[in-house]
């Protein structure tokens, strides 16, 4: 191993996780209001945190709120990350490897098929490295969309088999974000049905490679269903509207009864207390 990754927060972050069998939050941030909540429910908790951002984040601030966030992490009193989520423009994750406080980023060619995926993803893990920038990829290709993420919903959605993620960890990356029957968004009414038997099937070849694993599509997740992705090995786990949820009706509901001040008060507070429940139920909290 590098003597980078060995000292690369994100993965530093993961490998404790694992070690300890808990889930580490990796929280959708849109603001700085949003960072700095994030953080303040880590400290509370004293538990380790993944800040991700969708490439809208670099493009909306030219790079700004990306630099806070950074900031913000290394004053936190415990473990923070800041993560690039779904970068699927080649310029942008060569711009945010080379220009930006990035502990890790989503190299995500997944929209592109799967030689070509594997070609851009292989060349561009090559330059994230050479900037100390961990990677994290999705081979075969989660359905859905999200705000801020490129809609795939009119394409195939392609289960993740070892022989698939091999090809994968052969470009390079150091987290596997594997399609297991997850979905970007909301899900149908049927709710999650997952794969367990495909994270089973992997297993053996993410420890043999020292590969760690991610989890996307968290939207409608219980309790229950995270544990038993922590108990398959899943230690980074992508929340959006998991820790958003209750925040985002609050300042909805509220925005035109309140000054500006008590709502973005009262909305932080919320978001606090929904980032310190996920992290008591992701067994996280007292990690760090």
């Amino acid at each position: 191993m590098s003597d980078w990754k060995k000292d690369n927060t994100t993965l530093k972050i993961l490998r404790a996780a694992e070690k300890g069998k808990y889930g580490v939050l990796s929280t959708i941030a849109y603001n700085v209001d949003h960072v700095i909540s994030m953080i303040k429910a880590a400290e509370n908790k004293r538990s380790p945190l993944i800040i991700q951002m969708f490439p809208w984040a670099i493009l909306h601030s030219n790079g700004d709120l990306v630099r806070c966030a950074s900031m913000l992490a290394k004053r936190a009193s415990v473990p923070v990350a800041i993560h690039l989520d779904h970068c699927q423009d080649p310029k942008l994750v060569e711009l945010a490897a080379k220009e930006l406080p990035f502990d890790s980023i989503m190299v995500d060619m997944s929209h592109y098929e799967k030689e070509e995926n594997l070609a851009r993803t292989k060349e561009l893990v090559k330059l994230c490295n050479e900037h100390h920038k961990a990677t994290e990829a999705e081979p075969g290709r989660i359905e859905g969309g999200e705000d801020g993420v490129c809609d795939t919903a009119d394409l195939e959605g392609i289960l993740t088999t070892p022989e698939e993620a091999k090809l994968f960890i052969e470009t390079g990356i150091d987290i596997l974000a594997p399609a297991i029957g997850n979905f970007h968004g909301d899900y149908p009414p049927s709710g999650p049905q997952l794969r367990f038997d495909l994270l089973e099937n992997l297993q053996p070849l993410v420890k043999s490679e020292d590969i760690r694993v991610c989890l996307h599509g968290t939207n409608d997740f219980t309790p229950e269903l995270v544990h038993r992705n922590i108990e398959y090995g899943m230690s980074k786990i992508n929340v959006n509207k998991l820790v958003l949820d209750t925040h985002l009706e609050f300042f909805e509901e509220s925005a035109s009864k309140l000054p500006l001040t008590d709502l973005l008060d009262k909305s932080n507070e919320i978001l606090v207390s929904r980032m310190e429940y996920w992290m008591d139920v992701f067994r996280s909290s007292n990690k760090a």
